[in-house]
């Protein structure tokens, strides 16, 4: 094994404390595989309302932080917790006035709330007596940490020298906002030509300033170097595609078991799949459906959003109620754009004895959805990593996706899924058409692809030995050039 390390883990989000999407999951599950390996991670995250309000196992901490900033001293405080099931330390940084509000995001002044968490995360370091070798900073967020860490940071021998590995999760949200940001940061360097006049673009700073740049899927490392993919930032990331790396995302196996899942209405393995069917006549039961046997249930759990691909599944859908590639039942979960929301609940209404649509958040329903579905719907215009496709094929239900990001590095066509490329209603519903003919005419063969599916491996640790090299990398790059 190498040498443990020191990393300091910086994130807005970390689940169970606060997530919204994948960077929550990331934050939340990743530390703990590089802490299993040996090195020593400390989480830092922003205290927002329910950590000041009083989180279970969250403790307030006995230090004060005096962040300096262009606008004076700012106090702050911190508390201090763990990820659940492991020793990793999670520290969270308390300003009342910038975190403790009833969202994480949304607020006019989101840049200078996370550029004040970003330095002030740096400094809890030096409270700590506690030195990394490496700060791991995820999207904008976090971006400030690093440009200030190899600007004005390094005139502070306490913070020479130490490396730094910067993660895209998605690209599309950069952190655009006034140059007065770095007075505010006290931090003084030149423009980028990514950014406008008198604009700071977060995202592209933390491109420009890291040791190493990595994405969660190594296709779509590819795809943000290209002109159609990269946000305008696409010649940035070209001039940096040396340090440009892609490791996909994790499954925690301990939240997401089958075998184990408290969740679910039967347990079930690979090895023994009796209790899908079960899981099936209780998802069906629990969205209204009629329990229909030996006709595949579809489904989506997703966030309703243009990047989701929202703007082909209608047509599609219409196809499928009127069963055009065989009877099917179709179950979805989700919630965000009113647009969307309205088309579901309009398609379900029209196909009330075929559809059910679920508009909102429902934790329990999710992994019954996985679990008694069939298929899995992910025809995203673009997606990072995606985690829903790796958890649908865990459960055995199998993934049709289309072949972008993550969805290109983890489902296999005719193998552990079903692949489309084209951004149109009609490729979707030919993967659809292929698929459901499989499943009503090849019964072993359907069996073949989900047992591939579950015994594919998206464990943390795959990916963790991967983040390891990429911090031994930023390390060195420090030892070299300084």
């Amino acid at each position: 094994m190498a040498d443990p390390l020191r990393i300091l883990f910086l994130s807005a989000e970390v689940a169970p404390f606060a997530k919204t999407g994948g960077l929550g999951d990331i934050g939340g599950s990743l530390p703990k595989a590089l802490h299993d390996m040996g090195h020593d991670v400390r989480v830092v995250m922003p205290a927002y309302r329910k950590i000041e309000e009083g989180y279970p196992g969250v403790t307030g901490m006995p230090l004060q932080l005096n962040v300096p900033t262009g606008s004076g001293v700012v106090n702050a405080g911190a508390f201090e917790g763990r990820l659940p099931g492991s020793d990793v330390p999670v520290y969270f940084i308390a300003e009342y006035g910038l975190f403790a509000r009833p969202n994480i995001y949304g607020y006019w002044d989101d840049p200078y709330r996370f550029a004040f968490f970003s330095k002030a995360a740096l400094h809890l370091t030096l409270q700590l007596d506690w030195r990394p070798d490496v700060v791991h900073a995820h999207d904008w967020h976090t971006a400030p940490a690093l440009a200030w860490l190899h600007t004005a940071g390094q005139s502070d021998e306490r913070f020479r020298g130490i490396g730094s590995v910067f993660t895209i999760h998605n690209l599309a949200h950069q952190g655009k906002t006034s140059w007065n940001v770095f007075d505010y940061m006290q931090l003084f360097t030149h423009a980028l030509s990514e950014e406008a006049y008198g604009e700071v673009n977060f995202m592209a700073r933390g491109i420009y300033h890291a040791n190493i740049i990595n994405t969660v899927s190594p296709t779509y490392a590819r795809e943000i170097m290209t002109h159609e993919g990269g946000a305008g930032l696409d010649g940035l990331l070209r001039y940096r595609q040396r340090d440009l790396h892609g490791i996909l995302n994790g499954l925690d196996y301990d939240e997401w078991n089958p075998g184990a899942d408290p969740r679910l209405a039967a347990s079930y393995t690979v090895d023994d799949m009796a209790g899908r069917e079960e899981n099936r006549r209780a998802l069906q039961a629990a969205v209204g459906l009629p329990q229909l046997a030996n006709i595949p249930i579809l489904a989506m759990v997703t966030r309703l959003d243009w990047q989701k691909g929202m703007d082909i599944v209608g047509h599609a859908l219409h196809l499928l109620m009127n069963g055009y590639s065989g009877p099917a039942q179709f179950v979805v979960l989700g919630t965000g754009a009113s647009h969307y929301e309205d088309m579901f609940r309009q398609l379900a209404g029209f196909h009330r004895e075929k559809m059910s649509a679920y508009i909102g958040y429902h934790a329990e329903l999710a992994p019954l959805i996985y679990a008694g579905s069939d298929m899995f719907l992910m025809p995203s215009l673009f997606e990072p990593c995606g985690l829903g496709q790796m958890i649908a094929m865990r459960y055995g239900s199998v993934p049709l996706v289309r072949a972008t990001g993550g969805l290109a590095d983890t489902v296999q066509d005719g193998i552990t899924g079903y692949t489309f490329y084209d951004f149109s209603a009609d490729a979707l519903f030919n993967a659809i058409q292929r698929a459901t003919y499989t499943y009503n005419t090849d019964r072993e063969s359907w069996q073949r692809i989900q047992a591939n599916g579950m015994t594919t491996n998206f464990s943390w640790e795959r990916s963790a030995q991967g983040y390891q090299q990429l911090y031994s990398w930023a390390i060195a790059q420090m030892r070299y050039y300084g």
